[in-house]
């Protein structure tokens, strides 16, 4: 059966990456906190970098507050998340991981220099696609509460693809530093119960979790973590799928 977390309303056939015409195959997945990339489309990130495109990652806080382990304090636990953040991307094909710096993790709050810094880094890969979390989720099929973060990084980088990033007169003293004003054609939306579209990762469900277990302060090897991400993404029908809602920009 389908686990929980992953119980939608519909079921979208799997497909293959968009058709970008002659704009360069280039993607941004702005996360939350070190891990939370991998969780929402650490597959496709894979899937598409063997397939010509450049995937990047975008971290927009210190990941400071993850963790359980009382022998941990922050001043510790922010270089060890980034290095596994590396160490995950790597082992997927994503080309690069950028982490915002000044962003507290567990106070991430809406603000207008929070927009200007993922204005730049959209500016400065200018993406394709951009995949990020759903803002608009609180309480996500009765099975968890979405973090603030999460919240707040989703919304963040809705308004920074559309309008921020687009629009010359926001920010234009990025312009100074090079960084042209920029158009994303796409956003994928993780962790949406309004899935659109889907990617089948049967084929390299084990890269994903592999890529997740790179995490080694967060998830470690226990048996409960890793029934849970062999069952998490598995259809009824013994595949498995990463599910978002895609939003195709009409300017």
């Amino acid at each position: 059966m389908t686990s929980n977390l992953e119980q939608t309303y519909t079921a979208p056939v799997p497909e293959g990456p968009p058709d970008t015409g002659d704009r360069p195959k280039v993607a941004l997945a702005i996360a939350a906190h070190p891990d939370d990339a991998d969780f929402g489309c650490a597959g496709t990130a894979h899937l598409w970098s063997q397939q010509g495109w450049q995937f990047y990652y975008l971290v927009c806080t210190d990941g400071s507050k993850g963790t359980d382990d009382p022998s941990l304090n922050s001043d510790r636990l922010v270089p060890m998340r980034q290095q596994e953040q590396r160490a995950a991307a790597d082992a997927l094909g994503v080309k690069d991981v950028f982490f915002l710096e000044g962003y507290v993790d567990g106070e991430l709050t809406y603000s207008r220099s929070l927009l200007g810094d993922v204005v730049r880094v959209i500016r400065r890969i200018q993406p394709y696609a951009v995949f990020t979390h759903d803002p608009t989720q609180v309480f996500v099929r009765n099975s968890f509460i979405n973090h603030s973060d999460h919240r707040t990084t989703g919304l963040i980088a809705a308004d920074a693809v559309y309008p921020a990033a687009r629009d010359r007169l926001n920010f234009p003293e990025q312009m100074d530093e090079g960084l042209e004003p920029h158009k994303v054609k796409e956003m994928f939306i993780w962790g949406s119960d309004q899935p659109t579209f889907a990617v089948d990762i049967t084929e390299i469900v084990e890269t994903k979790i592999q890529a997740l277990l790179r995490h080694t302060s967060q998830f470690g090897q226990s048996e409960e973590f890793m029934k849970f991400v062999r069952e998490r993404w598995k259809g009824d029908d013994g595949r498995y799928t990463e599910r978002f809602r895609r939003i195709v920009l009409a300017r």
